[in-house]
This record gives C-alpha cells, sequence and structure tokens, in this order.
C-alpha cells in the first residue's frame, strides 16, 4: 500500500484539475482498502475515494484529508457471470467481455473510469445502463464496520442514481457482479436510435458484437468522448450535465417556452421516464439557449464536439472550469424555466 503526501491529485482525474489530497493511498487489494478506510474513520479523518477519476471535480484547494486511490484488480469470467475488481478499468473489461461472446455491456464501450464507479452513477449509455446486468454489489459497508453483499434490487438504481450515491459516506465498493447474456455472438437488442441508425438496423435488432462495440466506440470518438491526451475535448468528465426528467405537466410548460423562443415549429426532444414523466435532452436545451460547441474564449470551455462536456483547454483551474458551468445553468434556466444538474462529484467545491 502505497502513502504519499502533500499529493498532487489532478493528474488522477480526467479533468486534470483539483489541487493536493493532505496525503494519497493507493490500495491494490481488497483488504488494504478495508484497512485504509477504517483508518480514516477511527481518527475522523475525512475520506475520499477515487477510481479512474472520471467523475470528478476537485477544487482548487484540494482535498484536506485522505484520498484512497482504488487500484484492485480481479476480473473473473465463469459462463455468463462476470466478477470485476472495483479498480478494473471499466473498458477494457468491457472488451474482453465483448471478445468472450458475452453480451449486455458492449454498447457502454470507452466510457473512462474504473468498474467500481459503475454502480454508483449507474453508469449509461447508447441505450444500456449497469443496472441491467448487475446483480450484486459487494461493498464496504463503514456504518456496520464490515463488508457486504447488496443484490441488484436492494441498490435503489434511476437514471444516474442508486443507494450509494445517495449516502456517499457509507459504502465503498469493492467487486461487482454482472449477469450477461450468451447470444451466439451477437449483441442485446439495440436500443438507441442514433445507435440503429448508424448500424443500419431496427431497434430491437442484434448485430454482431464486435460491430456494435466498433460502431459505439467510433460515436463516442466523434464526440471527444473517448479519453486522448492529445485531444483536448477529452479533458472532461464526459456529459457534465444529466438529462432533465420532468412531470408531464412541466414539459408542457417547458414546451409552450420553447416553441416561443424558438418559432412554433420547435419540438424539444422528449422519451418516456416512468409515469407521468417525460425526460429531455440537456445538450439540446445547452445548444438552443445559446451555448454552441466550442463556446467559451477562457481555459475551460465546451467541446467542439458535443454540447454536454465541459473540457479543460489545458491551462484551465477547477475555478474557470465551474464559472463556465454555472453560466451554462444560467443561461439555460434563463432561456426555459429547467435547472441542469451537474453529473459529476463535486469535491470542496459546488456550482
Amino acid at each position: 500500500m502505497q502513502e504519499l503526501h502533500d499529493a498532487p491529485l489532478a493528474p488522477l482525474t480526467t479533468f486534470r484539475l483539483g489541487g493536493p489530497a493532505t496525503r494519497l493511498i493507493t490500495a491494490t487489494t481488497d483488504a488494504e482498502v478495508i484497512e485504509a478506510v477504517r483508518d480514516a474513520d477511527a481518527h475522523g479523518t475525512p475520506l475520499l475515494v477515487i477510481g479512474g477519476g472520471s467523475n470528478l471535480v476537485i477544487g482548487d484547494k484540494g482535498f484536506d484529508g485522505t484520498a484512497l486511490r482504488i487500484a484492485t484488480r480481479g476480473f473473473e469470467l465463469g459462463g455468463t457471470t462476470l466478477e470485476l475488481a472495483a479498480g478494473e478499468v471499466w473498458t477494457d473489461a468491457v472488451a474482453r467481455t465483448a471478445e468472450a461472446g458475452l453480451a449486455g455491456i458492449e454498447c457502454l464501450s470507452g466510457i473512462p473510469g474504473s468498474a467500481g464507479a459503475t454502480p454508483i452513477q449507474n453508469v449509461g449509455a447508447y441505450g444500456q445502463e449497469v443496472s441491467s446486468t448487475i446483480t450484486e454489489v459487494v461493498a464496504y459497508d463503514r456504518r456496520a464496520g464490515r463488508t457486504v453483499t447488496l443484490a441488484n434490487e436492494e441498490c435503489a438504481f434511476s437514471y444516474r442514481h442508486s443507494r450509494f450515491k445517495t449516502d456517499p459516506e457509507r459504502y465503498v465498493v469493492l467487486r461487482v457482479r454482472f449477469g450477461l447474456e450468451d447470444a451466439d455472438g451477437l449483441s442485446a437488442p439495440v436500443k438507441y436510435a442514433e445507435t440503429a441508425r448508424v448500424l443500419g438496423v431496427e431497434a430491437g435488432d442484434r448485430v454482431p458484437l464486435a460491430t456494435a462495440r466498433e460502431t459505439v466506440l467510433k460515436l463516442r470518438a466523434g464526440k471527444g468522448m473517448v479519453l486522448d491526451p492529445e485531444d483536448h475535448d477529452t479533458w472532461s468528465a464526459g456529459s457534465f450535465f444529466t438529462n432533465p426528467i420532468l412531470t408531464d405537466a412541466d414539459f408542457a410548460v417547458f414546451r409552450t417556452r420553447a416553441r416561443k423562443r424558438l418559432g412554433d415549429g420547435a419540438e424539444p426532444p422528449a422519451y418516456p421516464a416512468g409515469q407521468g414523466h417525460t425526460k429531455t435532452s440537456a445538450a439540446w436545451l445547452i445548444d438552443k439557449a445559446g451555448f454552441t460547441k466550442g463556446y467559451g474564449t477562457g481555459p475551460a470551455r465546451i467541446s467542439t464536439k458535443h454540447t454536454l462536456a465541459l473540457t479543460n483547454r489545458g491551462a484551465a483551474t477547477t475555478e474557470d472550469l465551474l464559472a463556465l458551468a454555472r453560466e451554462v445553468v444560467a443561461g439555460v434556466r434563463e432561456a426555459f424555466g429547467i435547472t441542469l444538474v451537474n453529473e459529476p462529484v463535486t469535491v470542496g467545491v459546488s456550482l
């Protein structure tokens, strides 16, 4: 177990932003993770758990406490059952399952970060969410002082949310178990309209696993959503805002407001989101409020490839990023009466 003091955290995040931690521990086994957590809790030391750092916005002053970097490894595949250690690189694990001919997470290819973060955020993209394949999450329960195994239904998954996100100080994810599908080398049914269009199939059709994965990777890369150290459009947390979910009544008000602003022919994106609710597009809201691709003149700007990504152009500070985020939130609220919610976790700062 490696321990450093006054350790830079910016290199551990995809934003490359944030000040140092008083103490940084890198744990490579579950036992080391638990030991570090117990030590911090016993001494009343603030604890920041870091996986792949793809969903973190750390303040410029850093973190006054112990940062625990989870670097555990473990990929165990038995039949259609997959178990991943929390520190496994997510996109590498997805690639291995596709190569093994197993479907269920292939459309989550290219998403940066670690396996342990996926249930926290209920990571999803291109018509798939991890909640549809996760069977169990093994975690250290800080309140109970023991390791627990939570079945899928105990995780309280919803859109970009979970029990772990609701109570972030309680659980530290150690392992994630998935139930995948052997569909004779084919993908899960294609659900996302853009993916189906590019593949030239209908929604609900299956395609070869490799084709599905390669298509998603190309789509993500075209939006700057696949990490590339040479491309500042990928110095981000991916989608910075979640897609708003409105009651049907609120969506009707929003639609009227959008048409008044943009013209009678304007039709905001609408997707079913459970009884009495409609989901709309944060990217559409941002763009139509005037924040187009590449918006900004400072060191933090909107991606030139996707309006949902706020990026560090190489010399930004966290405050630069937050100033841009606040400008976007205020502009969308003024234009459409909807308040966007940030998807990344903020540490020592807030919008």
